[in-house]
């Protein structure tokens, strides 16, 4: 008994407040919000143009070595790392008018270099290193404590959409207009206004050609 009334006092207190503060005015908020969080961080960086960042990034890091462009949006819990490794001086280059949803992570030592009108899912990966080698030598030592190497930088031509759960890996070029699948692993360049799918991603469709 005691349950059921609790359950109809929490419907009525949750109706009530459906007229007394409704989600336009909790989206309103969270637009301020964002808003001011964002100016607040736009001394650190490089250039941030009139873009959002949301509240809160798991970890912003060498945002004076990062770039973005106007009207771009970077979710929440979002990961930006610029880290100088042997004295080079590290460089990501994020375009307008994109939009890179939560959990996603952009580090580079090297540089990644964005278009405009990235589309992204969540928990996108862009790299342009990895923590040592595949050497027997680096795998004796813990990973945190290998050293950063790059094996080139990363290129996203414009109106690229990456799916959720995508990882771009170092060295690698997306040509414009390209699509990669949820859950894909790019190794390799893909060419411009292909889909590509799979670990590793492959081109499963070229312009006006199915393969």
């Amino acid at each position: 008994m005691i349950k059921i009334i609790f359950i109809y006092c929490c419907n009525i207190i949750g109706s009530i407040l459906s007229y007394i503060y409704p989600r336009t005015i909790s989206h309103s908020f969270e637009v301020v919000k964002n808003r001011i969080y964002t100016a607040y961080l736009r001394r650190r960086f490089k250039h941030l143009g009139n873009s959002v960042i949301k509240w809160k990034p798991l970890m912003l890091m060498g945002a004076q070595y990062i770039q973005i462009g106007n009207g771009t949006v970077l979710g929440k819990h979002i990961q930006l790392t610029a880290r100088c490794v042997n004295a080079n001086t590290p460089s990501i280059i994020i375009g307008d008018d994109c939009l890179i949803r939560e959990g996603s992570h952009i580090t580079a030592i090297n540089s990644i270099r964005i278009g405009n009108h990235l589309l992204t899912g969540t928990n996108v990966l862009i790299t342009d290193n990895s923590h040592g080698s595949s050497t027997p030598e680096d795998m004796c030592v813990p990973p945190v404590k290998r050293s950063l190497h790059s094996k080139g930088p990363v290129v996203i031509g414009n109106n690229v959409w990456l799916g959720n759960n995508v990882c771009v890996m170092p060295g690698v070029t997306i040509g414009d207009g390209a699509i990669i699948g949820a859950n894909s692993i790019i190794t390799h360049d893909i060419p411009a206004f292909c889909v590509a799918a799979g670990i590793p991603a492959n081109v499963i469709k070229e312009p006006d050609k199915d393969i």
